[in-house]
């Protein structure tokens, strides 16, 4: 687990340098469990704390925050569960988009979001395309996503392009997938944020973490807030960053 250096809340936000922060948000069936509670009252739980998170996340400076949601693995969940979690995604983003807008937010979603319910796609489209002109942070949402998956897509996009000739194979380097990837047009990966004491990537932005700093808490994701990103935030800015000089 990392440092947590004592947080500073009333220093201006870009003192800390992170442009992009990304969160695997992990234990809230965990939540739920120390509690006695069914597991979609920690998800309802989660679902608070990325309001409070994403509100956080403005004050503070960030031009993009980026939230793990439901990974490509997650379908082997109970169908009853990955039901609810659905729901709570309708729910949130039809009780909150009204909010990012006025604040200017922009909504992204990345991951394979089209092979949703057609009912579910077409509100997220509704949502990304009332946001997409604002000039304001981006709130991404990895939504049925797998960074294999997300690399197995860019390089299948470059394959079509080499066989229509648009493309010469010497032409394919780290610019040419990047330009293919789901996080195209989002800032570089500064920081990449996972709760509840589990230190692994699952599958998260294996890519675009190549020199993100990582920061893994023991907190569980419901009880994550501003106070805990700001702690995030101190760590990071105490981090030595090289990208492999000296």
């Amino acid at each position: 687990m990392a440092t947590q250096a004592k947080p500073d809340l009333t220093r201006a936000a870009p003192a800390h340098g992170a442009r992009h922060v990304a969160i695997i948000m992990d234990g809230n069936g965990r939540w739920a469990k120390k509690r006695l509670l069914p597991r979609i009252a920690g998800h309802r739980a989660g679902v608070e704390a990325v309001r409070r998170v994403a509100r956080a996340a403005q004050d503070m400076g960030l031009e993009c925050l980026t939230l793990y949601a439901f990974s490509s693995e997650n379908w082997k969940r109970p169908a009853t569960e990955v039901s609810d979690l659905m729901g709570l995604l309708r729910h949130f983003i039809q009780s909150d988009i009204d909010e990012f807008h006025a604040n200017g937010v922009r909504l992204r979603i990345i991951g394979n979001y089209r092979a949703l319910d057609a009912s579910l796609v077409e509100l997220i489209e509704d949502a990304m395309a009332r946001t997409a002109a604002n000039t304001g942070p981006v709130i991404a949402i990895a939504l049925n996503y797998g960074a294999q998956d997300e690399m197995v897509r860019a390089a299948q996009r470059l394959a079509e392009r080499v066989a229509k000739g648009e493309l010469d194979t010497q032409d394919i380097g780290i610019a040419a997938i990047d330009a293919e990837l789901d996080t195209a047009d989002l800032p570089p990966l500064d920081l990449l944020v996972r709760t509840s004491g589990e230190q692994r990537l699952s599958n998260f932005m294996l890519w675009q973490a190549a020199y993100a700093e990582l920061y893994f808490t023991d907190m569980l994701w419901p009880d994550f807030d501003g106070r805990a990103l700001a702690q995030a935030l101190d760590a990071f800015r105490l981090r030595d960053r090289r990208f492999g000089g000296l």
